[in-house]
């Protein structure tokens, strides 16, 4: 590896609001790529250091000449979050958190940023990379409500279907391969606090969907999750859900709607580029698997 063209200086801390202080004005300036982070360290500061796990939260930012020009940040027992860096500044970072933890799970991140860190975990751990999921990021260009429209209307989530919400919460993470992480209860009454869910009712007041959003940070909402239980699919639900949380984002007054999909799941790509999304990054969530000794 070719030797970086500047000194690669890492700095890490475990105080939200340091890491806010350096690292604020780079990720608004692009709060589209920066979605996550700033979706979660809004999350960590209304809803408390623990929201995400019991683990302690880790965060950092790289600095060239004084500018900040890449972040990170890690909520156990999730993977880390890292923006776009140079491959060998992300190498750098895996060495850091080596020195710190072999219990780093995985790291999220544009491919070759993921794919560096892995290599130089690998190197450092002997943890073996694997592809958890690829991902794609839209944003709303124009939104194009989905023809024909199932029978049915949308609604806001309100106390009475917190049980509901809970169990699709757990549903979905089952099916998406998620660890253990918020707790359902806990992300239930962290959207009802603020009508982050809407669900699509069959005519006789049956809930067959729902579309999340996150609450607005930087001018920007983020649809997720969006969930239909399987035996439902198949029949515009999904679709619906989304367009009419979408269009609510909207005229709240966010500048930017965004989402990610499963690169491996064709049905929801089509379906959300129809009703007026565009990609804007791919991704990868690369998790590590400890490796075993020869029997």
């Amino acid at each position: 590896m070719a030797a970086p063209s500047y000194d690669i200086d890492w700095q890490l801390t475990s105080d939200l609001d340091d890491f806010m202080d350096r690292a604020g004005d780079f990720l608004r300036a692009d709060p589209v790529l920066h979605t996550v982070l700033l979706t979660v360290t809004g999350n960590l500061r209304m809803r408390g250091r623990h929201v995400y796990g019991a683990g302690e939260p880790l965060f950092g930012t790289l600095s060239v000449r004084g500018e900040v020009v890449g972040a990170f940040l890690w909520t156990p027992p999730f993977p880390v979050q890292l923006t776009f860096v140079p491959a060998e500044a992300a190498a750098a970072l895996a060495e850091r958190l080596a020195d710190r933890t072999a219990d780093v799970p995985g790291v999220a991140a544009e491919q070759a940023t993921a794919d560096a860190f892995g290599v130089a975990w690998q190197k450092r751990t002997g943890a073996v990379p694997r592809v958890g999921l690829r991902q794609r990021l839209y944003r709303l260009e124009k939104l194009t409500p989905p023809e024909p429209v199932p029978p049915g209307r949308a609604r806001v989530a309100g106390e009475g279907d917190r049980e509901l919400l809970k169990r699709w919460h757990t549903e979905f993470s089952e099916a998406v391969g998620d660890g253990p992480g918020m707790d359902a209860g806990e992300w239930a009454d962290s959207r009802l606090a603020y009508g982050g869910v809407t669900l699509w009712e069959t005519p006789d007041g049956t809930p067959v969907s729902m579309a999340g959003a996150t609450r607005r940070i930087a001018g920007m909402v983020r649809v997720a999750p969006v969930y239909t239980p399987r035996a439902l699919r198949g029949r515009g639900y999904a679709g619906a859900a989304t367009a009419e949380v979408s269009r609510a984002a909207l005229a709240a007054g966010a500048d930017e709607v965004l989402l990610f999909t499963d690169l491996a799941n064709p049905t929801s790509n089509g379906l959300y580029q129809r009703i007026g999304y565009r990609p804007v990054q791919d991704s990868l969530v690369c998790l590590f698997t400890a490796a075993t000794a020869a029997v």
